[in-house]
């Protein structure tokens, strides 16, 4: 059986915006065994409940239970895997949340199914990811890319709504860039101590906020 992370990105109800391109390249994902398919899955159970910053390739191994050899069969090194880990975590949920939007269904309120979805970004794992992405080299790059991603959607959702007649006439890219960005913003260690509510909860009441405020009457 195909893993979920494995599994093709589905073509987009989102006209003219294109997802990014995955870390672990289409030849070797495709190449992966299905002992390595589960190792990733664990990887990321892992990564999301305790992290792996105080582990060598090795204790990683021991963790997941498998071998080394597995392991560097999939990355040739401990942060490139944790990239890729990351990377599929990420991919995951934007296929989630594409598969839950109606082509048919009026800008905003594919909108709102969207960016409510794209918040499981934002839910408990992502501040363990968080933590372990801080140090990794290229991973401020790689969050970068999905998040451009994320907003070049609002975006187009954005421009869409306008001409829909459904919310006033607005600078699209400037209130895209805001609610695009509300999922980095919430999985900053210092904003989490901070905020009284859960962060998806936090980010999906601020997203309506946002929509009301722009609705027309």
């Amino acid at each position: 059986m195909t893993s979920p992370a494995s599994r093709p990105i589905p073509r987009s109800p989102i006209p003219g915006v294109r997802a990014p391109r995955p870390l672990l390249p289409a030849a070797i994902e495709k190449g992966l065994t299905p002992r390595q398919r589960q190792v990733l899955d664990s990887l990321e159970e892992l990564i999301a409940s305790e992290g792996l910053a105080e582990s060598t390739m090795a204790q990683i191994a021991a963790r997941v239970n498998c071998s080394l050899r597995t392991l560097y069969g999939i990355s040739p090194s401990k942060d490139e895997l944790v990239l890729t880990v990351a990377d599929r975590w990420l991919h995951r949920i934007g296929r989630e949340a594409m598969a839950l939007l109606d082509p048919k269904a009026p800008a905003l309120k594919t909108l709102r199914t969207y960016l409510r979805a794209a918040h499981a970004a934002v839910g408990p794992s992502a501040a363990t990811f968080g933590r372990e992405l801080a140090s990794v080299p290229g991973a401020r790059r790689q969050i970068d890319r999905h998040e451009n991603y994320v907003t070049a959607v609002v975006k187009k959702l954005l421009d869409q709504a306008v001409e829909e007649g459904s919310i006033a006439p607005v600078d699209t890219a400037a209130v895209a860039l805001v609610l695009g960005g509300i999922g980095r913003d919430f999985t900053r260690p210092e904003v989490l101590s901070q905020i009284a509510h859960p962060s998806r909860e936090t980010a999906d009441a601020l997203i309506e906020i946002v929509l009301r405020g722009l609705e027309r009457a």
